[in-house]
């Protein structure tokens, strides 16, 4: 008898809290229940979580992976489902291990939910990136391209999701940026959010707890006019910048690269 997916399983997510912006609040045990039912694990973005890595966006509903031979019969909506060959360890443990949850991610989600997974994969330690980039390179099938572009450009030194998600957007209009740039003038220290030596562009991931102060703000002040001074660009992006209106902040990077400035798209309202 084939199991029927019988739940839809609840969750409670908080896209942007006080303390944690990137950290949903979710009821993995439903997600369990739901893998158990069908004989399978948690998978994609219900696995990164389970793993405690950050996410863009916090998923409305659970992944779950079973075996590609499993005859599953699914009558209700709610959940993504996927067939693909789990190992023993990945059934005992009712997840897909930590490299191959980036991979999947990487497969199917948009390249900047996929960077920041992969980027807080590095950073929590559970995946290197040698093992990251081996599996990469022996990836086949649907999706495989995309993995091994999230691979190549996944860094542990992001800090956060914003700042993943930044990088992915100048990525897109061909700047490549190193997360954490340290820059060391004669008299002046700062190490920026984003940048590139090359082109001696700083970017920043402001977010309000930054210079939410009147301390905050006169390190930003002079922070910022050190930049100036030593012949560095600077630019600097809201939370609701990157997240709501990334078109916008594409325009803005490529028309400091290029120097020409066309019609900017239309920001969210938000931000």
């Amino acid at each position: 008898m084939c199991p029927v997916a019988h739940m839809v399983p609840g969750m409670t997510t908080s896209a942007i809290t006080d303390d944690d912006p990137y950290s949903p609040r979710t009821d993995l045990e439903e997600h369990r229940l739901l893998a158990e039912s069908l004989t399978g694990v948690l998978s994609h973005l219900s696995a990164a979580i389970h793993h405690g890595w950050k996410v863009k966006i916090p998923p409305s509903e659970p992944w779950v992976a079973v075996p590609r031979k499993r005859h599953v019969r699914v009558d209700v909506k709610g959940f993504h489902l996927h067939w693909t060959p789990l190992t023993t360890s990945e059934i005992a443990a009712g997840v897909t291990s930590p490299v191959r949850t980036v991979l999947d991610c990487a497969r199917v989600l948009p390249f900047d939910e996929a960077l920041a997974i992969a980027d807080s994969a590095l950073r929590s330690g559970k995946v290197t990136p040698s093992r990251l980039a081996t599996a990469a390179a022996a990836a086949r099938g649907p999706g495989a391209i995309a993995a091994r572009r999230v691979a190549r450009h996944a860094d542990g030194r992001a800090k956060n999701p914003f700042e993943s998600v930044l990088r992915a957007i100048a990525l897109s209009v061909g700047i490549e940026l190193t997360p954490q740039l340290v820059v060391a003038e004669p008299g002046f220290f700062a190490v920026a959010d984003l940048g590139s030596k090359k082109l001696r562009l700083a970017v920043e991931a402001d977010g309000f707890e930054h210079h939410g102060t009147r301390d905050g703000l006169r390190k930003d002040c002079h922070r910022h006019t050190g930049y100036a001074l030593n012949g560095w660009a600077s630019l600097r992006f809201t939370y609701e910048d990157v997240f709501f209106s990334p078109a916008w902040v594409g325009w803005v990077l490529l028309s400091w690269l290029t120097g020409e400035a066309t019609t900017p798209p239309k920001r969210h309202a938000a931000a």
